[in-house]
């Protein structure tokens, strides 16, 4: 959810912290549309991990055409009509033409899942591999939108590909966000030069900010959860399990049902159990229309600092 939010930023589809846990809590009644979006770039990033899964390891034309129409909540796939280029937000200046006709684009699509998915034939280092991978499938530009966000869920797919993840954890949007003119320039600069230097230094450094700033927060939330499993054990102890402690930390906002679902236990038990985390400090309590929700706030608040 982290990487969604910070990715849709990049491409000026901006959300509140408050409206994307929301969105995952109720959907159905969801109104904010920029928070429909990032929840569907979250679920397109499951889409492709799942795949990833059971298609013993690769990350095949089909699986990213899927995160495309997830994403996108269509039905098509790669472009089949002319007139893409990309253009200068400011001036409108055209500064890229990607390929054109259908042929050549499923052609250049092809080739690069072949690239993506051959470990035998390249001998490059799998991060280097990725910054490959990443410009190649901008300049393929293969969809008529989304390009960008399908992009940088490839990243984190690949890397999980290739053994250096086991799950997507390390989200490198918010670094592109932090420097994103200079993403976006070198972006270019390798189109107009065939000089890669200066992006795989980028995308390098970019993972570097993005590790190390990841271990730091696996290691707060372990922190925390050691934390509050001490005061649940001190001051609740009749409601202590390690099962209420996971839901607590998987979900910064929870409901009754979850609690209900994943502990095996009745409603009436949930909602028990949940209040009195509120009264007690562990939680803080909020209604939505006739929804009560319950935010670990120390949690959420590790996360925010992450993406200020």
């Amino acid at each position: 959810m982290q990487e969604a939010k910070a990715s849709s930023e990049i491409e000026n589809i901006v959300t509140t912290q408050d409206e994307l846990y929301q969105a995952d809590l109720f959907p159905e009644g969801l109104e904010s549309p920029t928070a429909k979006e990032v929840a569907l770039y979250r679920d397109a990033l499951k889409f492709g991990f799942d795949k990833l899964r059971r298609t013993d390891g690769l990350i095949t034309n089909a699986t990213i055409v899927g995160m495309f129409q997830l994403l996108k909540r269509r039905t098509d796939g790669f472009r089949q009509t002319p007139g893409t280029a990309l253009r200068n937000d400011r001036s409108g200046e055209i500064v890229y033409v990607p390929p054109q006709d259908q042929h050549d684009i499923n052609s250049a699509m092809s080739g690069l899942e072949r690239f993506i998915n051959d470990d035998q034939l390249s001998t490059l280092d799998p991060l280097i591999k990725m910054a490959l991978i990443h410009h190649q499938f901008e300049s393929i530009h293969p969809f008529p939108d989304g390009n960008g966000r399908i992009g940088r869920i490839l990243n984190v797919l690949y890397l999980t590909r290739v053994d250096l993840l086991e799950i997507p954890i390390l989200y490198l949007s918010r670094a592109i966000n932090n420097s994103k003119s200079e993403y976006y320039r070198l972006l270019q600069h390798v189109r107009d030069t065939s000089e890669w230097e200066g992006w795989l230094i980028y995308m390098l450094k970019a993972v570097d900010e993005t590790a190390r700033t990841t271990l730091d927060l696996v290691e707060n939330i372990r922190v925390q959860m050691a934390l509050m499993k001490k005061r649940l054990r001190g001051e609740l102890p009749k409601f202590y399990s390690q099962d209420l402690l996971n839901n607590l930390f998987r979900h910064p906002y929870t409901r009754i049902d979850y609690v209900q679902n994943e502990l095996g236990i009745t409603r009436q038990t949930a909602a028990k159990y949940l209040d009195t985390l509120a009264e007690h400090g562990f939680l803080t309590k909020h209604q939505s229309g006739r929804n009560n929700y319950y935010i670990n706030e120390p949690l959420v608040a590790l996360f925010m600092k992450v993406s200020e």
